[in-house]
């Protein structure tokens, strides 16, 4: 595909690339992908929790999509209708592995921590790398109920109404899971980080040096 004309067909919106693939140019289905691919890759990881599956899995709901490309009616935006055909998919491979887990239970059970992320020392947290992958491990430590909520809502950053749709839950039962799930993240978190979190917020010697010198001058124009 030539630049301009790549450029072109960028600038389209996912509706107008599905309505040229239906009518014969399938090869524009390429755009759809590479536009979702970090999305999907993303919710199918949460909720398979196995990163060795989550590109097949991630190949098996693009085959569906396109084979009932048809079926997408508009009534919620497309990267909607794709997400929860890929969502769909990584429930029937669980289902398939016999991996059957309740999606209601444990509400209140006990988070898992990575062991690798415990033995991580302050410094090695402050990293911005580190600390993606501590943000990481505490979403995949989740109870499954939680971690594609999570996923769509605070990493992809859609709406109530648009994760309600993609995961079929009510719209109430996002919020609650949100709510629940962001708290068990953030205990999580606390308990990755152990002990070293006293050394968080550092008030480091410059910066106390700087506030003592500021006080002491503001303090001698008090007593001049």
């Amino acid at each position: 595909m030539e630049l301009l004309e790549k450029a072109r067909v960028e600038g389209w919106t996912d509706e107008e690339v599905v309505e040229r693939i239906l009518a014969g140019d399938t090869a524009l289905y390429e755009i759809i992908m590479r536009r979702h691919n970090q999305r999907i890759y993303r919710v199918i990881r949460a909720i398979l929790r196995d990163d060795s599956e989550t590109e097949d899995v991630m190949q098996d709901a693009y085959v569906r999509a396109y084979q009932h490309l048809r079926q997408f009616e508009g009534r919620a935006p497309f990267s909607v209708w794709l997400t929860r055909i890929a969502v769909n998919e990584a429930y029937a491979r669980i289902r398939r592995r016999n991996r059957t887990q309740q999606l209601d239970a444990a509400e209140d059970g006990e988070f898992s921590v990575n062991p690798v992320s415990q033995s991580l020392d302050p410094e090695q947290t402050t990293s911005r790398g580190e600390l993606s992958r501590l943000l990481e491990d505490a979403i995949l430590g989740l109870p499954e109920q939680y971690r594609a909520v999570l996923m769509l809502r605070d990493v992809e950053e859609m709406n109530t109404a648009e994760t309600a749709e993609a995961l079929g839950i009510s719209e109430e039962n996002v919020k609650v899971r949100l709510h629940r799930g962001r708290a068990l993240v953030r205990k999580g978190l606390f308990t990755m980080v152990g002990g070293s979190a006293k050394e968080a917020f550092p008030f480091m010697g410059v910066r106390c040096d700087r506030v003592v010198t500021r006080v002491l001058v503001r303090l001698e124009t008090l007593t001049t």
